[in-house]
Order: structure tokens, then sequence, then C-alpha cells
């Protein structure tokens, strides 16, 4: 399993419920990563969603603890429902999206980190782990810096040497 993630220089990733930025190469990026795949979200990432509607040609997985079914995605009540809906699918195809509280859940359960930084602080209320100070996480790699939208972004891939097991 796999999170992805666009990052300021503080590692703040939202505030008001929304993203700090508007990247079109970052919106291109994730598109191209996700599609065909399966991204995993809480309630308030996909409420943040236009119309509320799960993202287009993905499977959606939504923790939603009293949340009601849905024909558009999948909605599980608890962690264990969860993990038993990822186990259904290759683990590279399972992309953590959002937000804070499901990121710092799942990151120790993530293989690996795609992260787009942004070279500007963003004036984030909720933060993702600095994978640069966690003991299990490098970087493997990091792109040239891109300019989208006014902002330096980089597209960089953290590699986490001993993700937890959720039976997978």
């Amino acid at each position: 399993m796999r999170a992805i993630v666009v990052v300021d220089k503080n590692w703040g990733i939202g505030k008001n419920n929304d993203l700090l930025f508007s990247l079109p190469a970052d919106m291109k990026h994730f598109r191209e990563t996700t599609t065909g795949k399966v991204v995993v979200m809480g309630s308030n990432t996909l409420r943040s969603f236009p119309g509320g509607n799960p993202l287009k040609n993905r499977t959606n997985i939504v923790l939603w603890p009293g949340g009601k079914k849905r024909e558009d995605c999948t909605i599980v009540g608890s962690l264990g429902e969860l993990f038993a809906e990822i186990k259904k699918y290759p683990k590279d195809d399972v992309f953590v999206v959002g937000g804070a509280m499901l990121y710092r859940t799942l990151l120790p359960y993530c293989d690996e980190v795609i992260a787009t930084k942004v070279e500007a602080d963003g004036g984030a209320e909720v933060f993702f782990e600095n994978l640069d100070a966690l003991e299990n996480w490098s970087m493997v790699s990091a792109g040239d810096p891109v300019e989208t939208n006014g902002y330096i972004i980089r597209f960089t891939v953290y590699r986490n040497s001993s993700p937890l097991s959720f039976g997978g």
C-alpha cells in the first residue's frame, strides 16, 4: 500500500478541509498515478471532492464510521473492515489519499509515499508526518523542480524500511 500526498515546506497538507495550493501539474500526476487503482480516504476527504462524489475511474474505499452505504463507493465503518477490504486488491494498486487522520493511521502500513513537495508555506492547519525525520523512512527519488501555477514543486518517493502488516 502507498500514500500519495502534496506537502508544503513544513509538511502541511490542508486547511479548511481543502488543499493548500492549486497545482495543475500535480493534479495531472495524481490522475495518472491513481486512475484504474484503489483510493482509500476518510469521510472528510470524500466530502471535500466536488459534489461529495468519489473519484472517477478508481475504486473508492471510504473509512466512515456510521456512514451510510452508497452505490458509488465502498463505505467501511472500522479499521478492521478497511483492512479486510484493502486485502482484496494488489497492494501496489492501493493509494491512501487523505485526510490527515487516515494518513497518520495508515502510514506505518505503507511501503511507499509519493510526496509532491511544494517550495512554499501554505499556512496549513493539518500536517503530514515529516518523513525526513522518521527512522524507517528514506527518500529514494526526487524529480527535477517543476513550475506550476506560480509554485515550484518536486515529485519525490519515500520508502518505508519496515512497514507493518495487517495480514494482507
